[in-house]
């Protein structure tokens, strides 16, 4: 959960936006105020006049004279691409883990993993979702390329919330948090090519259904 804490007032509304767009709290193709969002987040339309351009910059939000924002939909040709730019950078991070990380890094997947684990048992999607996030930060960081992975996410809202819908559509948590499990052991046990294999089916899962969504959710989509 986001809150003000550490937050300048501009990156609090900022992130928040992101975050209910990308989490499909805020629906492709609703339209917002900047009126209405200052008044939800306590602030002054300053900042959420920030936040608003910086994401029609990122392409989350269309900015229409005489209409208003609109949350932007789902582009699947942005979506192509940042799976390809991420899949390609990931693949030569797990690589790089199995050759870098030592007793703390894997320390911190495990912990990472157990908190998957409980929360798949609890069924705390919520949760899980935050933690496959930060599974795959803890990937990036181990290696020393945090700057990569904020390149990467800035890239990838689009493919977020594809994911996000499928699984909404479709909880196979348990797939995810075995693979998840499975990267691990590789890259504990320094098994580049396995490591490498697993990571590339496990960043195309969204990519197999996507046209079965845009069916489903077609209004979602552009």
């Amino acid at each position: 959960m986001i809150t003000r804490e550490n937050l300048s007032t501009r990156s609090f509304v900022y992130e928040t936006l992101k975050k209910r767009i990308i989490e499909l709290e805020l629906e492709p193709g609703h339209k917002i105020s900047e009126q209405e969002i200052a008044a939800d987040l306590e602030v002054s339309r300053t900042p959420v006049r920030e936040a608003f351009l910086k994401l029609s910059q990122e392409n989350l939000l269309g900015i229409f004279p005489q209409i208003g924002s609109i949350v932007s939909k789902i582009d699947l040709n942005l979506v192509e691409e940042g799976r390809f730019v991420r899949e390609n950078i990931e693949r030569a991070i797990v690589r790089e883990a199995c050759r870098k990380f030592g007793e703390e890094q894997l320390f911190h997947l495990e912990s990472n993993l157990a908190m998957q684990e409980l929360c798949l048992e609890k069924g705390s999607y919520s949760r899980l979702l935050e933690l496959d996030d930060q599974y795959h930060l803890l990937l990036f960081e181990g290696c020393n390329k945090l700057r990569t992975w904020t390149m990467i996410r800035q890239m990838n809202s689009h493919f977020d919330r594809l994911r996000v819908l499928r699984l909404a559509s479709d909880l196979d948590w348990d797939v995810l948090v075995s693979q998840h499990r499975d990267i691990y052991n590789y890259i504990q046990q320094k098994e580049a090519d396995m490591a490498e294999k697993l990571i590339l089916e496990h960043l195309n899962l969204v990519n197999y259904e996507k046209e079965e969504l845009k069916l489903a959710y077609s209004n979602y989509f552009s």
